[in-house]
C-alpha cells in the first residue's frame, strides 16, 4: 500500500485532531471546557464535543491507566481511581521522606481546603500564630503565593502546589481526602511528624516571602 493510500474508514485528519486534543488536555494545568478548546483550535464546538466523547470512550478501556473525565465543567486527564493506591505506593519509592510538624500539617490542611487563604484566615481557624509555619511550607514548596486579597491591607493569599499533589499522591484537588484522612496521609507520606515545638516563628518570615 502506497503512502498516499489510506485504510477504509480512517480519517487521518480526525486522528491528528483527536491526538492534539488529548495532548492539550494532558498539558493543561486546569480543566478545559469544550468552548475553550473550540476557540483555541478554531474547530466547531460540536466537533470538539464529539471528539471529547470519543476520547473519553477510548480512555475508559481497562487497558488504559489514565482517562479523560469531566471535572468542574471542564475536561482533565488523570489516573484511574482503581490505580490510585498503586500510584501512591510507587511515588513514595521515588521521593525522599521529610518531616513535618503537627502544626505544619494542620496549616497545610487549612490551605488545601480553603485556598486561596490568607495568614489571618489560617490563624482564625487554628487559633495560633501561623506565620512561621506558613514560611516552612513555602520553603518545602508545598504551598505558594496566590496574589493579594482585595481587602484592607491586601494580605497575601496562599494555595497548594503541584509538589503538594505529588507528595500526597493526588491527581488534582478534586481527590482531596477528608481532614482526618489527610492527616493520616501526611503521617505516612511525609514521615512521622516532628514534635510541635515552638510554633511562634519570627514575624519577619511573612515579609520575606511577600
Amino acid at each position: 500500500m502506497s503512502a498516499q493510500q489510506q485504510l477504509p474508514g480512517i480519517d487521518p485528519g480526525e486522528k491528528r485532531r483527536r491526538a492534539l486534543l488529548e495532548a492539550i488536555i494532558y498539558a493543561a494545568e486546569e480543566p478545559l471546557t469544550a468552548a475553550q478548546i473550540s476557540k483555541g483550535l478554531d474547530v466547531p464546538l460540536d466537533q470538539v464535543e464529539a471528539d471529547l466523547r470519543a476520547l473519553m470512550e477510548e480512555s475508559a478501556s481497562d487497558k488504559r491507566g489514565i482517562e479523560i473525565r469531566k471535572v468542574a465543567k471542564g475536561y482533565k486527564m488523570s489516573t484511574k481511581a482503581e490505580h490510585h493506591d498503586g500510584v501512591r505506593k510507587f511515588v513514595k519509592t521515588l521521593r525522599p521522606k521529610f518531616r513535618l510538624s503537627l502544626p505544619a500539617l494542620e496549616t497545610l490542611a487549612v490551605v488545601a481546603y480553603k485556598q486561596p487563604v490568607t495568614i489571618p484566615e489560617i490563624q482564625a481557624v487554628r487559633g495560633v500564630n501561623s506565620t512561621g509555619v506558613v514560611s516552612t511550607l513555602l520553603n518545602r514548596k508545598l504551598i505558594t503565593t496566590a496574589g493579594r486579597k482585595a481587602v484592607i491591607g491586601r494580605p497575601m493569599q496562599y494555595r497548594t502546589t503541584k509538589d503538594f499533589l505529588i507528595q500526597f499522591g493526588l491527581s488534582d484537588l478534586t481527590e482531596l481526602p477528608t481532614l482526618k484522612e489527610l492527616e493520616e496521609l501526611g503521617r505516612s507520606a511525609l514521615g512521622e511528624v516532628e514534635p510541635a515545638g515552638n510554633t511562634q516563628e519570627p514575624e519577619h518570615a511573612e515579609a520575606a516571602v511577600e
